[in-house]
């Protein structure tokens, strides 16, 4: 019996990168609830979301029937600079774990960024551009997000103002020259430059803001010039779409491989890598064809999905944006300053917590020290120094092999290595020193958040056409 080879790298040519995204949404048995006006309670319309968002990304924002959309040309070009990005076999990992699994990870650190993110960003400056605006504002949590977004708007020629949480804007000052070299304008958030910041500090002077905080600083930013919109990295079904090119990618490869995963395992904050991972695969499940397991894994110090409520809230914490129903800790929850980085955020993406609410997908929520003991261990063992975001899904994958060692079973796992961890290495430091804690926040501590939940009575399930 002949015994095939898979190399450590499986790259794609350029010839073979997708050229449409996928809309996952096209394929789910039912809708998410819609996305309701704030001021009205009623379900959003193209009209209320045009004042914010370019409107082709209001478009793609309520488009449930398009199975699959065109990349712009301009898009496909940026792209190329670099992508494909490789599927890898963790052949050194499994070694170490004496596990029979094959475990393979779809790479997204290698650019400027330093993660995923910048797969949306480019979309996102791109349609700036094709409108004539001029500017964009958005919000940073461990700054990838507003990395990726500065490198696509200095590409495409477009202003940017970025509000950067304030404790990762304290913890990583090189992520804010990075972003600075590329034309943007930070701002630590909360701040006193909108009036939002203003209140925020009024009530809790001391705080350590949230990517709720940036979101609502960053779109009333937007809202001074009619040349300006506002663009987010995670959550929204635009951004899902976008970030499909990782799965897209991924599954080309497996095929040639002539593999298909058994289980996906993805880090969660928002949503939008572990969204755009499993789109194809989540598909072929949702359609019937097959069995895979997703896996979502988020930090026990901000669990949105293991221990959130799925609910209407809203995606901010000033109250401004439109209210999603969603799997959600509460717009007020502030998240303890640890090194979760962009997964402390309140709530997640409503794609995601509709398909994790009706089964199709499962969550486990994981300790910072543990996540770093993971991503320790698959430094030594792989050689890429991953983001703290991307150590929770190495957790999981990890999980998932050593599971595989005790029951003998061969599965093939893939999980999403969303970035690299050299902007982090006060965290490594600390976690080397033996300094790092663990936070876990009490019941108590919860329901302070879910208590500010707004009262919505949930529309008529026709009503989530629209949205």
């Amino acid at each position: 019996m002949t015994i095939k080879h898979v190399p450590y790298k499986t790259y794609l040519t350029e010839d073979q990168m997708p050229t449409q995204w996928m809309n996952l949404r096209a394929a789910m048995k039912e809708q998410h609830d819609p996305f309701l006006h704030p001021g009205t309670l009623q379900p959003l319309g193209l009209e209320d979301l045009t004042p914010v968002f370019c409107e082709e990304l209001c478009r793609q924002e309520l488009d449930t029937t398009t199975p699959m959309v065109d990349i712009p040309q301009p898009v496909q070009a940026f792209y190329r600079m670099y992508r494909p990005s490789p599927l890898v076999r963790a052949y050194e990992l499994e070694k170490k774990l004496g596990t029979p699994a094959k475990i393979y990870f779809k790479f997204e650190g290698n650019n400027t960024s330093g993660s995923h993110k910048l797969n949306a960003a480019a979309a996102m400056a791109y349609y700036a551009k094709a409108q004539g605006l001029t500017s964009l504002t958005t919000e940073t949590g461990a700054g990838q997000w507003g990395t990726a977004l500065s490198t696509a708007c200095a590409h495409f020629g477009l202003n940017l103002d970025v509000y950067m949480v304030k404790i990762s804007y304290e913890q990583k000052p090189f992520r804010k020259a990075v972003m600075e070299t590329f034309g943007a304008g930070i701002t630590p958030s909360p701040s006193t430059t909108t009036q939002v910041g203003q209140a925020i500090l009024a009530k809790n002077p001391d705080t350590n803001g949230s990517l709720g905080c940036a979101i609502s600083e960053a779109i009333e930013a937007s809202m001074r010039s009619d040349q300006s919109r506002y663009a987010l990295g995670s959550v929204l079904n635009q951004v899902l779409l976008h970030q499909s090119i990782i799965g897209l990618e991924a599954k080309l490869a497996m095929d040639q491989l002539e593999e298909y995963p058994d289980v996906v395992v993805g880090c969660a904050g928002g949503g939008s890598n572990l969204g755009g991972l499993i789109t194809p695969y989540m598909k072929e499940r949702l359609e019937g064809k097959s069995h895979t397991r997703f896996v979502a894994v988020e930090p026990a110090s901000c669990p949105s999905l293991t221990r959130g409520r799925y609910a209407y809230d809203f995606c901010d914490t000033g109250r401004i944006t439109p209210l999603a129903k969603m799997y959600t800790l509460g717009s007020d929850f502030m998240p303890a300053p640890n090194h979760a980085g962009g997964l402390r955020y309140h709530g997640m993406s409503p794609v995601l917590s509709k398909l994790y609410h009706d089964g199709e997908m499962e969550a486990v929520s994981v300790t910072q020290t543990k996540a770093f003991e993971a991503a320790v261990l698959f430094a030594r063992t792989e050689q890429i120094l991953p983001a703290p975001e991307s150590a929770h899904a190495i957790y999981g994958a990890i999980q998932e092999a050593l599971a595989c060692k005790a029951s003998g079973e061969a599965k093939t796992i893939l999980f999403g290595l969303t970035g690299t961890g050299y902007f982090d290495m006060k965290a490594y430091q600390q976690y080397n020193e033996g300094a790092m804690t663990d936070y876990i926040p009490s019941d108590e501590d919860l329901q302070q958040g879910f208590d500010g939940l707004p009262q919505v009575d949930v529309p008529l399930r026709e009503a989530a056409g629209c949205c």
